[in-house]
């Protein structure tokens, strides 16, 4: 079995220096490596690729069969992780909360924490207000914080 906490060891050590971090490391039962990183900057194939031959310089397949997969985190994927949150500050994202709200909104700001995991944030939305007197409703940009243990997911909205 592939060590996991070794593996992760390896991919830090080869992105250290950058601006990448990452977003996930899975182990399968078979052995099947899936690395996801990101940056503000974006990933591009050759950084997944040096880091495929650093991690294979680590892990020798002679000695153990296991198949690798180093990526990006898509664009559509939800966040995992606290500076992918960060990275989004300003940008449009759709959320759906524990509670089966979808929002819509931007993503204003990102609180301080100790978990990288459970992230604390702000995001605006447009809510529609009835005005006394108004023979409308107006639309109002309201903050709603929120966390990610209380949303299924958070992740970048795209509009074309």
């Amino acid at each position: 079995m592939i060590d996991k906490e070794l593996l992760v060891k390896t991919v830090i050590e080869a992105i250290s220096g950058t601006d990448l971090f990452l977003v996930e490391a899975k182990v399968g039962s078979s052995n099947d490596i899936n690395i996801e990183i990101d940056s503000a900057s974006g990933v591009d194939i050759d950084t997944c690729a040096r880091i495929t031959r650093r991690i294979e310089e680590v892990f020798d397949r002679e000695a153990e069969d296991y198949s690798l997969e180093v990526g990006s985190a898509g664009l559509t994927s939800p966040f995992k992780v606290r500076r992918q949150y960060e990275k989004n500050v300003g940008n449009d994202v759709e959320v759906l909360t524990s509670d089966g709200r979808k929002l819509h909104g931007v993503l204003e700001s990102v609180e301080p924490g100790e978990s990288d995991t459970d992230v604390a944030f702000v995001v605006t939305v447009p809510v529609k207000v009835k005005e006394p007197g108004a023979k409308r409703p107006v639309v109002r940009m309201e903050p709603q914080q929120l966390s990610s243990g209380a949303c299924k997911y958070v992740r970048y909205d795209i509009k074309f």
